[in-house]
């Protein structure tokens, strides 16, 4: 890698970082170009655009920067499960890789707040999904869910997908937020975090269909 290159790698890794905690802390569209250049002191206004296009280019860019580890987390949890495997095997497989990626970067975090704060927003939320539909560990979770689950009609698996999706982004950003503030939270670590969201989700996707 040449010097030019190299720096700008650097410059890239510069502002991929100071969006991603703007866009935690106050929203994609409530910040311009021109904070996170600033917050990611490049003295050229125009570099956030040079570097990386679109605003939805930028948020793309910050979220396989996550996706990617997290999927390797992932695949390596999912190869030691088999057809034995109980649900709550495969529920861990969607929630610990999040909090393990988390817990690895260390304090602070702003992963789970962007995610919120991008799956929320109308125009943004859908290159979360695409990052979501091109996981192969994914497709086996659920591949694995419609097995252990064979009597669960489309409308409700489609409902509890979407409420299992609620509860691991949000709890997650919750999580993150009071440790970025310096307040208590219900559990005691990451891992403990993940371990009530798993005994949660067992219990949305085992409840009885009214």
């Amino acid at each position: 890698m040449n010097m030019r290159t190299s720096r700008a790698s650097a410059t890239r890794e510069l502002i991929l970082t100071a969006a991603e905690r703007l866009f935690a802390e106050h929203g994609v569209f409530a910040v311009s170009n021109r904070q996170v250049s600033e917050a990611a002191e490049q003295g050229n206004n125009t570099a956030v655009g040079y570097h990386f296009g679109t605003k939805a280019d930028l948020v793309r860019a910050i979220a396989r920067k996550h996706s990617g580890q997290i999927e390797g987390i992932r695949q390596r949890m999912v190869a030691s499960l088999d057809e034995r495997s109980d649900l709550r095997a495969w529920i861990a497989c969607l929630i610990r890789p999040t909090t393990e990626h988390l817990e690895e970067l260390g304090n602070p975090t702003w992963y789970g707040r962007f995610s919120a704060q991008v799956t929320t927003d109308p125009s943004l939320r859908q290159i979360m999904f695409e990052e979501s539909r091109s996981s192969p560990s994914l497709v086996r979770i659920t591949a694995a869910f419609n097995r252990l689950l064979p009597d669960l009609p489309d409308e409700v698996r489609a409902e509890r997908r979407d409420m299992s999706r609620q509860l691991m982004v949000h709890m997650v950003a919750e999580r993150e937020r009071a440790l970025a503030d310096g307040t208590p939270t219900p559990r005691s670590s990451w891992r403990h975090t993940a371990d009530g969201l798993i005994d949660a989700l067992v219990g949305l996707w085992l409840a009885p269909v009214s």
